[in-house]
């Protein structure tokens, strides 16, 4: 799994940050998922390595406008990719109604299928691989974060173990990795439980809307082994933040704290802050959590398995 940073910037883009967009990929043949589609996303999905025949899946938090005005044209212009396949787009109820207005007064068509999920809290998309779950948070108008978890993978083979029970190379060790017992030619049974270790957690990656501090907020970030988080404003602006719906990078620290997370990326920032301020807001909250950083546009960064 490897995140990359397409918007950064709260509300308004700047000369640098574009408004808000993240890409999950998935290490499956450089397919990923997207989460929100401000303004201009695919243009930067354009100065990036990512391609919109391979983006299987979009999630929007919130219909707020820079979370969502670049959705239409993105959508639109993925039909002139050669290979673009079935698209589902999750988002809050209204979401349809928003698409389905932008193409009928444009005439847009589409040359794939488009399935539109309005969701509600919960498990919101399963798959042979991954695990979506949805909660609201609390903003000014309804929102939700997303939480990805991996699904386990089988634990390793002890080769040793093979060797002296005599299994050979083969088809029956993937047997076993599978989780089947087996039988040898002389008769001998093996249990894949003797020879397999303890299977290998998958990671998970929580990435919210904006938000003031909520348990929502705690319970998508809960033992993550990377939180998305937004942080409109600077420490000591709380007041500010609670009156606009959004948190301090002080609030974020202190949610990826509550939640156990491993490693917290805050983006959502202000344009009010050049670099050099996002550099000391930072540093002034590395009490409350240490293992935080905070994105620019075109950041990536792999998910570290456990």
């Amino acid at each position: 799994m490897r995140i990359v940073f397409l918007g950064t910037s709260a509300g308004r883009p700047t000369k640098t940050r574009n408004v808000t967009s993240v890409a999950l990929l998935l290490g499956r043949h450089n397919r990923f998922w997207l989460f929100d589609a401000g303004e201009g996303t695919q243009h930067r999905l354009l100065a990036s390595k990512l391609k919109l025949n391979k983006l299987e899946r979009i999630f929007i938090t919130h219909l707020h406008g820079d979370h969502l005005y670049g959705l239409p044209g993105l959508l639109t212009s993925r039909s002139y990719f050669e290979g673009a396949g079935p698209l589902r787009l999750f988002g809050p109820p209204g979401i349809r109604e928003y698409i389905d207005c932008a193409f009928k007064t444009s005439e847009a068509h589409l040359d794939y299928e488009l399935d539109i999920v309005e969701i509600e809290a919960g498990t919101i998309a399963e798959d042979e691989g991954h695990k979506v779950e949805a909660l609201e948070l609390e903003h000014r108008i309804r929102c939700f974060g997303y939480r990805v978890t991996e699904r386990p993978v089988p634990g390793q083979l002890d080769l040793a173990a093979l060797a002296r029970l005599g299994v050979p190379s083969g088809p029956l060790f993937g047997k076993l990795k599978r989780g089947e017992d087996i039988s040898m030619a002389d008769g001998t049974a093996v249990r894949s439980a003797e020879v397999v270790g303890p299977p290998i957690p998958g990671r998970t990656v929580a990435i919210l809307g904006d938000t003031t501090p909520c348990a929502n907020a705690v319970m998508l970030g809960k033992d993550a082994d990377v939180l998305v988080h937004e942080a409109t404003f600077a420490a000591g602006m709380e007041e500010k933040a609670l009156a606009y719906g959004h948190s301090t990078v002080r609030d974020a620290a202190g949610i990826a704290a509550e939640a156990g997370a491993k490693r917290l990326i805050v983006t959502h920032i202000s344009s009010r802050f050049d670099d050099e301020a996002v550099a000391r807001m930072i540093d002034e909250v590395k009490d409350v959590f240490p293992n935080i950083e905070a994105a620019e546009d075109f950041y990536e960064t792999d998910v570290a398995k456990n």
